[in-house]
């Protein structure tokens, strides 16, 4: 199960509502889709997204006016086997060229170069495992991302890389946030 908000700092305090992702595709999406969570749309307003999958992972993206979002995640391997996730486990967060991630070995997955028909089996069907639960073997286990995304706001790296269960929770307790995050849970 997922649950996606969007919290905006104003000048009044933290707003916080809850996001429906089904249209966002791209981390541009999520940039442009908490930038139009702000009062005054494109300004300089702090606006965190907390995408989280129920004890697996969570993510954190931050979006300031129009500077190129950050973003951290608590476990990049669970978050790129995760369509939410694949939208903020990146090339550029990965450290790689855009589009350069074994592009040759997606592109042979579709179209089939060793001659055999489509449908046949790829391996041995005694063979039980199942290679879909491996992901992507280029993306770490565990933490990935800006571990100082939360600093200036009242939580540091240590207490972020600490964080397990009711991570979103306890960012938003030491945002002075909980009560706004809980009521749009």
């Amino acid at each position: 199960m997922y649950f996606a908000a969007l919290l905006a700092r104003t000048e009044d305090g933290w707003e916080a509502s809850d996001t429906e992702l089904d249209d966002v595709e791209t981390l541009s999406d999520l940039a442009d889709l908490a930038r139009e969570a702000t009062s005054g749309g494109y300004d300089d307003e702090t606006v965190l997204v907390f995408i989280e999958q129920e004890d697996a992972w969570f993510g954190i993206v931050r979006v300031e006016g129009e500077d190129d979002p950050r973003i951290y995640v608590s476990d990049a391997a669970a978050a790129s086997r995760s369509s939410y996730g694949e939208i903020l486990v990146t090339d550029e967060l990965l450290g790689r060229e855009p589009g350069s991630s074994d592009e040759s070995a997606r592109l042979e997955e579709l179209v089939d170069l060793d001659g055999t028909e489509d449908g046949e089996p790829d391996k041995n069907p005694d063979d039980d495992t199942d290679d879909s639960e491996d992901g992507d073997s280029s993306v770490p286990a565990g933490p990935l991302g800006d571990t100082a995304i939360l600093d200036d706001l009242g939580l540091s790296e240590k207490e972020l890389l600490s964080l397990r269960t009711d991570a979103l929770g306890e960012i938003a307790e030491a945002l002075g946030a909980s009560d706004i995050l809980e009521a749009v849970r």
